[in-house]
C-alpha cells in the first residue's frame, strides 16, 4: 500500500499523471515558439509533473535510486519555474529562465519516461537490457538533441515576440 491505494493502483496514478504532464509540458514549449502564454495548459504542466516528481518519492525502495535524483532535480528546476513565472512575472531574463526551466523539467519526465520505456516494454527491454546498450544510448542522445533545439527555439521566439511588442 503506498498513500492508501495498492501499489498497481499507486504505479497508474503515478504514470498518467505523468503522460499528461509530458503532452502538457509539449503544448506549453510550443506555445513559446508563437510567443504565447498558455495559463491552463501551464497550470496543468506544472500541477502534474511536480505531482509525478512527488510521487515518484513514495514509491517502496530500500535505497536511493538515479529515479529521485532526477526527480529531485526536476522539483528544484520547476521551483525556478514558478519563481520565475509567479513570483517575477518573467521580467527581463526571467523569461528565458522561464523557458529554459520549462522546457528541462520536460525533458526530464520524456528521460525517466524513455527510461521507464526501455525497462517495461518487452522489445525495447529486448535491445538494452542493461540500459548501457547502444540503442538506449542513441534513443537518450536523440531525445537530448531534440530538447536542445526545442528550447534554443522557444527561448528565441519567446523572447523576441516581447522584443516585437515593446
Amino acid at each position: 500500500m503506498v498513500w492508501g491505494m495498492t501499489l498497481e493502483t499507486f504505479t497508474a496514478v503515478h504514470v498518467v499523471l505523468s503522460l499528461i504532464g509530458i503532452v502538457a509540458g509539449f503544448v506549453v514549449v510550443l506555445s513559446f515558439f508563437r510567443g504565447k502564454r498558455l495559463r491552463v495548459w501551464t497550470a496543468l504542466f506544472l500541477l502534474t509533473t511536480v505531482a509525478t516528481s512527488v510521487t515518484g518519492f513514495a514509491f517502496p525502495v530500500d535505497h536511493l535510486l538515479p529515479s529521485h535524483i532526477v526527480g529531485a532535480i526536476s522539483l528544484v528546476v520547476l521551483a525556478v519555474a514558478v519563481v520565475a513565472l509567479f513570483g517575477l512575472h518573467f521580467r527581463d531574463v526571467w523569461r528565458g529562465i522561464y523557458v529554459v526551466s520549462t522546457a528541462l523539467a520536460l525533458y526530464f519526465n520524456v528521460f525517466v519516461g524513455v527510461t521507464q520505456a526501455f525497462l517495461k516494454v518487452p522489445a525495447l527491454h529486448a535491445l538494452a537490457p542493461q540500459q548501457t546498450e547502444p540503442p538506449f544510448v542513441v534513443a537518450q542522445l536523440l531525445v537530448l538533441a531534440l530538447f536542445i533545439l526545442l528550447t534554443v527555439v522557444a527561448v528565441k521566439r519567446f523572447r523576441r515576440d516581447v522584443v516585437a511588442r515593446a
